[in-house]
């Protein structure tokens, strides 16, 4: 059995998923301001511009000047325009609702066992902690979502000034958490930022990824979780 003190969860898709796509997140909110958008024209827009604002401006604009607020109301309003949208008023008053609702409970649900396996591994006690690409919304989202509590820290990229898979986003948390890196686990969903990242650091880490879904490099079956259920599990396997 892994002798652990600290395990650091990533969020989104690892504990917490969008309801619906962007698109159609998007495309409601249009409709509500009575403009008709197609969902698919705005989840293509979407991409694109994210991609392209994320490599611009990498980690919300973290020391180029922006904030990650002003971040997100450039990539809705970029992300309309490209889908016909050119109504600067309605982008701005859309921008402004848009990025206040995806701090709600309405657009995003807790995965499967999450609630469960956080109060399980708190119950044992485990130190615990987020290590998110994210911005500054995640403390009222998980708050919200009714999982702040399970959580000795938060630490999101934006504050952390890195983002996974950059090491040292990893080291700030070992610190907060007061663990050394043998004697920490992370958990997401990605294998690149997540599980071959945390390893790098000196961690250890398991990968979520559901059977018949995320195919990609091989990993240790004794490393995949299938659901976020098996991970007590697979600690008392290591």
């Amino acid at each position: 059995m892994l002798k652990l003190r600290l395990l650091t969860w990533d969020v989104k898709d690892t504990l917490l998923r969008l309801r619906q796509p962007v698109g159609q997140s998007y495309a409601a909110e249009a409709r509500a301001h009575g403009l008709q958008v197609q969902p698919e024209a705005l989840g293509r827009s979407f991409r694109e511009v994210y991609g392209a604002q994320s490599r611009r401006f990498p980690n919300y604009g973290h020391g180029q000047g922006l904030s990650s607020r002003q971040w997100w109301l450039d990539v809705v309003k970029q992300s309309f325009r490209l889908s016909g949208v050119q109504d600067e008023a309605a982008l701005t008053k859309l921008a402004e609702k848009l990025y206040c609702d995806y701090c709600s409970p309405d657009n995003w649900e807790v995965l499967p066992g999450a609630a469960e396996t956080l109060s399980r591994c708190c119950q044992l006690g485990f130190g615990m902690g987020v290590v998110s690409n994210f911005d500054s919304r995640l403390e009222a989202i998980l708050s919200q979502c009714n999982l702040r509590h399970h959580f000795q820290f938060v630490l999101t990229s934006e504050a952390a000034g890195f983002a996974k898979p950059d090491g040292r986003i990893f080291e700030q948390a070992l610190r907060l958490g007061g663990a050394r890196p043998e004697q920490a686990a992370h958990i997401g969903d990605d294998y690149s930022r997540d599980y071959r990242a945390a390893r790098a650091a000196g961690m250890h880490s398991f990968l979520l990824r559901a059977a018949g879904h995320g195919e990609g490099p091989e990993v240790p079956p004794e490393h995949v979780l299938p659901t976020l259920s098996h991970l007590l599990v697979r600690i008392e396997k290591e």
